[in-house]
């Protein structure tokens, strides 16, 4: 605000007169003029930053009061006299407790000096005007100050927002976290060297060459079969997993949804000046209109895929590997589990270890 442009600076001022802080002496429109008008600042009792919600009963107290004061200051206006017989019909079983309440705030009001007498009554009359305003002026109480302040404050809705992301997030409490810490580390247990000698050993700390003979022969060892079964991602880290895990899946003839996760995951290891041509050879052969290895997205994925080709990057098909990922692992990975292929790659396994280890 630059205070020293005389509408700016009246343009505040009007905003502090109509919220009641000063009013008018003789006006019953709170507004702020230069023309020489006398104001008066409101007592902080009055201030509307106390959140007054004054009832109709109260207003009624307030102008039937001013009828029974024969001065000329305090005569009704025209919409004062209309408001106060409309309160009389709504409140005519009560009019007689309301009249007594009237009568003995302008008993109390005799008493003082003259001068309070009518500062207090300019005060009490700015109150009503902000709260009961002149008709065609704005109500500044519509809209509670302290309320539309909160709302509006960027950092209490950056708190909201964080408050809010703390209750949605997924807690446990600390004696499930310790039972799942310990159940995957007696999972993983067998795989740790340190605490478990490895089977077959270590060819470059023992004479046994086992572990260079299965290398060669292709064949996973038992662990490594074992292992695909913890999860998804233990079968696709593993290059022999992902090889069985696609051999079952082409046995099926679903292995569309692998190859693609294949595909991206590969997309994103090539060099810059291959990206956009691979992109297009991906689109075409897994998500174009009669692409000859469709993929099954939802419309959320696919819109935003298809915008992510106009600019192909390496990410361009995060969204949908994601939906991939995710159907692979609630439907084609159990059914690999569950399959006789893992199960007979399994116990082959065992035999071969018994075979080789009778004792």
């Amino acid at each position: 605000v630059c205070f020293h442009e005389t509408v700016e600076a009246l343009h505040l001022g009007t905003l502090m007169a109509a919220h009641g802080y000063f009013f008018p002496i003789s006006d019953h429109v709170l507004t702020l003029k230069d023309d020489g008008t006398f104001y008066r600042f409101q007592t902080p009792y009055f201030w509307p930053s106390n959140c007054w919600e004054p009832e109709n009963t109260d207003y009624a107290v307030y102008l039937c009061k001013r009828t029974m004061q024969n001065k000329a200051r305090l005569e009704l206006a025209d919409y004062e006299a209309e408001s106060l017989a409309r309160l009389q019909r709504a409140f005519a079983r009560k009019w007689e407790f309301i009249f007594m309440q009237a009568e003995a705030q302008a008993k109390v009001d005799k008493k003082r000096d003259k001068i309070e007498r009518k500062i207090l009554d300019s005060q009490e009359r700015a109150f009503w005007d902000v709260h009961r305003p002149v008709p065609g002026c704005v109500n500044t109480t519509e809209v509670d100050i302290k309320k539309s302040s909160r709302m509006r404050n960027p950092h209490k809705t950056r708190k909201i927002k964080y408050w809010q992301i703390q209750l949605d997030r997924h807690r446990l409490k600390m004696s499930k976290v310790a039972d799942s810490l310990l159940s995957y580390t007696e999972q993983y247990l067998e795989y740790d060297p340190f605490l478990v000698p490895p089977d077959p050993s270590n060819p470059w700390l023992s004479d046994d060459t086992t572990f260079w003979e299965l290398e060669a022969s292709k064949e996973p060892s038992q662990q490594r079969v074992k292992r695909w079964g913890f999860g998804m991602d233990e079968a696709l880290k593993d290059p022999v997993g992902r090889e069985q895990f696609l051999k079952f899946l082409e046995s099926e003839f679903s292995s569309e949804n692998l190859r693609f996760w294949l595909a991206v995951e590969d997309l994103k290891k090539r060099p810059i000046r291959e990206v956009p041509s691979r992109v297009q050879e991906i689109w075409q052969e897994f998500l174009a209109p009669g692409a000859p290895s469709a993929i099954n997205l939802d419309s959320k994925s696919y819109d935003k895929t298809t915008q992510n080709v106009k600019e192909p990057g390496r990410y361009t098909f995060e969204d949908a590997q994601e939906h991939i990922y995710k159907l692979m692992k609630s439907d084609s990975y159990p059914r690999f589990i569950r399959s006789s292929a893992y199960q007979e790659l399994l116990q082959a396994k065992k035999k071969v270890m018994v075979l080789c280890y009778p004792f």
